[in-house]
């Protein structure tokens, strides 16, 4: 009988009261509850930060810029303004035999960006005022003088702020200079573009220009990869507004 007794107090003192069981499955429930509800927290916010990221970064295309995009394309810049050929600045076609062995045959960034400004009647130092040579660096020097302010230009401080503006329809170059006055600079049109942040941190501006190699649509890194000095932090970002009425195609 005492043996019995000592069993039976034993077994209850290890099996857990009803009470327990009870506030144990509670706790678990819970527990469970809180975290699924913390799952769905995290994947609603990386689903924010992704749709954030994925936004563009400098607003939407006007219809002014949507213009600014068909005046680009219909230039034909990877047609025309080709390197190592003597061009007309205006029109980009050739003006001298295939074998000219004189100067100004390199290459026609200055040149396209004078002729696109031309098309929105805005003004970019060209011919006859400067010859085509070295024609980017004294663009550069010239666009911050009071002259080029006069004229309506006006500086940017950074790649947002520039493809910001370009996306309103303004028109836009990213220039560089180079340090020896012997040496090509460069420029290139700012195109609108939809781009991310991401993208524009990665890559800068969309671009049109002509160079080397001339693109319609291309980015501001690569654009001036082949200037040393001159990506990021050598360029700089100028803007002049477009009257509509006064761009031609």
């Amino acid at each position: 009988m005492l043996i019995e007794s000592a069993r039976m107090k034993r077994d209850k003192a290890n099996t857990p009261s009803i009470i327990d069981k009870m506030s144990y499955r509670l706790s678990y429930f819970i527990c469970v509850q809180l975290f699924g509800l913390l799952l769905i927290g995290v994947n609603a916010c990386a689903q924010a930060t992704s749709n954030q990221t994925q936004q563009p970064c400098c607003g939407v295309i006007t219809p002014a810029a949507q213009h600014m995009l068909q005046t680009l394309d219909s230039m034909h810049v990877e047609d025309l303004w080709l390197a190592h050929q003597h061009v007309n600045w205006e029109t980009g076609i050739a003006d001298r035999d295939a074998d000219y062995q004189g100067p100004g045959k390199a290459t026609h960034c200055s040149a396209f960006a004078a002729a696109v400004g031309k098309r929105f009647g805005v003004y970019l130092l060209r011919p006859p005022e400067h010859s085509q040579i070295l024609l980017a660096n004294a663009q550069t020097a010239w666009l911050s003088s009071q002259a080029a302010i006069n004229e309506g230009w006006s500086k940017m401080e950074s790649a947002k702020a520039a493809q910001s503006r370009a996306n309103l329809g303004e028109l836009v170059v990213i220039v560089y200079q180079s340090p020896n006055p012997k040496k090509p600079g460069h420029i290139a049109i700012v195109r609108p573009s939809l781009k991310t942040q991401s993208e524009l941190d990665r890559d800068g501006p969309q671009v049109t220009q002509a160079g080397t190699h001339n693109h319609n649509d291309w980015n501001a890194r690569d654009a001036f990869h082949g200037h040393i000095g001159a990506w990021p932090d050598g360029v700089q970002y100028f803007s002049h507004g477009i009257h509509q009425t006064t761009a031609t195609n």
